[in-house]
């Protein structure tokens, strides 16, 4: 059992950096730079900050390895559970790296294209504002197509988590319709360019961040203690 905790709240705290890590990369630092309809605002703030745009870098990169771990951590914790469920969770999972980091050297290119000087006598003033919303859009792309398999790992994750018996069935039931709503996005998005703007996107997405944000803290903090109420009601003397 105290082996089995500590595994636990690895996990946890392994999930814990990844969502501290993700929302600063994908919510965060974009939201300091990126104006989707004024391309010249927003190559002049990724210029004027360049340093925060390295660090929103850095925290993608970290994110990426971390959930290159975190999968490999809950297999040791839940393979006992069903061994095929465990498998399918880490391949799910693991297919999305070289994805998120073959992603990533879009930013890389948008570096190249602000510091080397070089490249201003290549493109107009007015080129190198689109060439990185060009960049930009190919990034966000590929975070897009990442989220199919941010979605189908959280499935048999799920599953697992329910099946457990210790660890909370509600936060597997989370989880499992986390997966939905992250396919729902995808396709929504994809075959509705205006879907991000509906309420409904906001609505589908509630289970999978209450799920992973409640998962990660009953690891981090319960470890696989079950839960006990009556812990918590005043004794009668």
């Amino acid at each position: 059992m105290n082996k089995r905790n500590k595994t636990a709240r690895l996990a946890g705290l392994l999930y814990l950096i990844l969502i501290i890590c993700g929302i600063i990369n994908l919510v965060y630092i974009p939201s300091k730079f990126i104006v989707w309809e004024d391309a010249p605002k927003t190559f002049e703030n990724i210029a004027n900050s360049e340093l925060l745009f390295r660090l929103g870098v850095v925290s993608g990169i970290i994110t990426f390895l971390i959930f290159l771990l975190l999968p490999l951590v809950l297999y040791k914790l839940l393979n006992k559970v069903n061994k095929t469920q465990a498998k399918l969770m880490v391949i799910f999972a693991l297919v999305s790296i070289p994805i998120s980091f073959v992603n990533i050297l879009n930013k890389f290119s948008i570096l190249s294209l602000i510091d080397k000087a070089e490249y201003l006598q290549e493109f107009e003033k007015a080129e190198l504002p689109a060439q990185v919303m060009l960049y930009l859009g190919y990034y966000n792309n590929g975070i897009e197509v990442s989220q199919i398999f941010w979605g189908l790992w959280l499935f048999p994750f799920g599953y697992l988590v329910y099946k457990s018996g210790f660890l909370p069935k509600l936060l597997g039931i989370l989880l499992m319709m986390g997966c939905f709503g992250y396919l729902i996005t995808f396709f929504s998005a994809f075959l509705y360019s205006n879907f991000h703007k509906t309420i409904f996107s906001t609505i589908v997405g509630i289970p999978a961040s209450v799920g992973e944000i409640g998962i990660c803290l009953w690891l981090l903090i319960m470890g696989t203690n079950k839960f006990n109420i009556k812990k918590l009601l005043p004794t009668k003397n």
